[in-house]
């Protein structure tokens, strides 16, 4: 069974195509030990672009030979695509040879997270590590240095002073509106009152003069009490009440006739009686 299977692949697998292809791998390898680079960047392409070899190795060959001509733009595009690769330590020589490049370009903070991710992908990668350990020194060398600058430079500390003065200002000034806010606040507040207790009075005002309107009225409306209520609060009839005052009257005019003959002259006794 094995024996058929490997006459399939002979016969799947042209001969002379693999022996082109160990041939140019041992040329640019041979080339790129020279120190030939760019025979050795011609070989691998070939290997690449003509003969279809897919071959992760191979393609990291060609990086590095392209970084040994310092060829910065082809390098980190060789170099990216096998940050990918599913071998890990292919994967982890991309990272830090890309970190090489981002340190050259004098961009310490992105060598250092490459150089990470390199030992992140093989621990056990030294070059990676030294890398890692000396830009990690040089970021804190940088910023201890930048830090005493900072305070034996007059610019900077008048810079630092005059930044100082701005934020106390600023703030002095955030202070006067909140403190200018709450005093309209406050008066706003007063005002509002002052107008609430005049409306309570005018209401309160409103409503006293409709009192008295009503008042007004209610006694416009009443009244005086008839004559047949007053009797019918006595409990009298109108013609009880008729008799009394047919009474009343015939004693008015008797208390007219005596007064009119007690108002006669007396009689002269010194003249006769006849």
């Amino acid at each position: 069974m094995k024996f058929g299977l490997l006459i399939i692949l002979a016969l799947l697998v042209d001969p002379g195509k693999i022996g082109q292809v160990n041939a140019l791998k041992a040329q640019a390898k041979e080339a790129y030990l020279k120190g030939d680079f760019p025979t050795a960047i011609a070989r691998y392409r070939t290997l690449i672009d003509s003969l279809g070899v897919t071959e992760d190795e191979v393609k990291l060959n060609l990086a590095n030979a392209y970084f040994e001509t310092k060829d910065t733009a082809n390098t980190a595009q060789h170099y990216q695509p096998l940050t990918q690769s599913k071998n890990s330590k292919i994967r982890s020589v991309a990272h830090q040879q890309l970190g090489v490049l981002s340190n050259r370009e004098n961009k310490p903070e992105e060598a250092l997270a490459s150089f990470k991710q390199a030992l992140k992908a093989d621990p056990t990668n030294e070059d990676a590590r030294y890398n890692y350990e000396l830009v990690k020194k040089k970021l804190e060398e940088q910023k201890k240095k930048e830090e005493e600058q900072k305070k034996n430079d007059p610019n900077q500390k008048e810079e630092n002073k005059d930044k100082q003065d701005q934020n106390k200002d600023q703030q002095q000034e955030q202070k006067d509106k909140q403190d200018q806010k709450e005093q309209q606040d406050k008066k706003d507040q007063q005002s509002k009152e002052q107008q609430d207790q005049q409306k309570k009075e005018e209401q309160k005002k409103q409503q006293e003069e409709q009192q008295k309107e009503e008042q007004k009225e209610q006694d416009k409306k009443e009244t005086p009490q008839s004559v047949k209520d007053k009797l019918k609060e006595m409990e009298m009839s109108e013609e009880k009440a008729q008799m009394i005052l047919e009474a009343m009257k015939n004693q008015e005019i008797q208390y007219l006739q005596q007064n009119k003959r007690k108002a006669t002259k007396p009689k002269d006794k010194s003249k006769p009686d006849w």
